[in-house]
This record gives structure tokens, sequence and C-alpha cells, in this order.
């Protein structure tokens, strides 16, 4: 599924959308295109990007192909998705330690389009965090292990 969206290979292209893309939440998921739940989440995110067009840009990156961002956000686990506005990184408190990415799929097409539209409407109020949307039950739980802290 990750055909269908814009894929950006390279520390240069990942600036360039991050600095470039304005008034619209910038959806970066890390992963690897044979990935079984990358495959998964690609197929969520293709089908929302026309419905959300008016708020978010969708880009897929290869976390072998960007390591410098795979170390930044500490993606120890994939699928990881970030999300930016106007180039701030957003934050997102799903309930767990980690605010700075939303770590596995999303278990509907419904949670992912919530999530976008409260960041957007957070982002254009001048809030650099948000609550979620997401019902609690819908988070995959992860071990995170945060690596030189």
């Amino acid at each position: 599924m990750s055909l269908f969206l814009p894929k950006l290979s390279c520390k240069k292209d990942i600036d360039d959308v991050i600095k470039g893309v304005a008034e619209k939440v910038v959806v970066l998921r890390f992963g690897r295109d044979e990935d079984s739940v990358c495959l998964q989440l690609d197929e969520i995110l293709s089908k929302t990007a026309h419905d959300l067009s008016n708020m978010a840009s969708i880009y897929i990156v290869d976390v072998d192909k960007a390591p410098i961002y795979t170390r930044y956000f500490d993606i120890s686990y994939i699928p990881s998705t970030v999300f930016f506005f106007n180039g701030q990184h957003m934050k997102v408190d799903y309930g767990s330690p980690d605010h700075t990415k939303f770590v596995g799929s999303f278990k509907t097409k419904q949670d992912f389009m919530d999530l976008i539209e409260v960041i957007y409407r957070g982002a254009m109020r001048g809030k650099m965090i948000v609550q979620s949307p997401i019902d609690p039950q819908n988070i995959p739980k992860y071990d995170l292990l945060y690596h030189g802290i």
C-alpha cells in the first residue's frame, strides 16, 4: 500500500518537507516496506490521505535510509509515526511515557483521522502538545527503552 504514498529517501528530503509544508500536519511514517505492521498502517494512511488532504500531508520514511532521524526520535519499534506542523514537532499525550511518536499501527481509519484533526486544531491554536482522542484500548502498548538516558 505504501506505493500510493510519497516516499522520502534522505535527510534533505525530510528536512525540506518538514520546513516546506505550511498550515498542514506533516505525518512521517518510519518503518520498512516489507514489514507486515507497516503495511497495515500504510493501508490506513493511504485510504485516509485524500480525506485529510486539507489538514495533512502523509509521507513514508524507510528507517534504514534516514538513520539520523531514526536515532533522533529513538525509533526502536516500527512503525513509528511522527507529526509536525509549520516546522515544529507536535507531541501527543497518548497516556504513555513517550509523547514524541505513535508506535505501532492505528486500529481503525477513524482513530487516525480523529488524531490528525486534534493535532491540526491544536496546532492552529498554537499548542505544541495535544491530548490523544484515541481510546486507550486502541493504543498499542510497548515497553519503550530509552537509550543513553
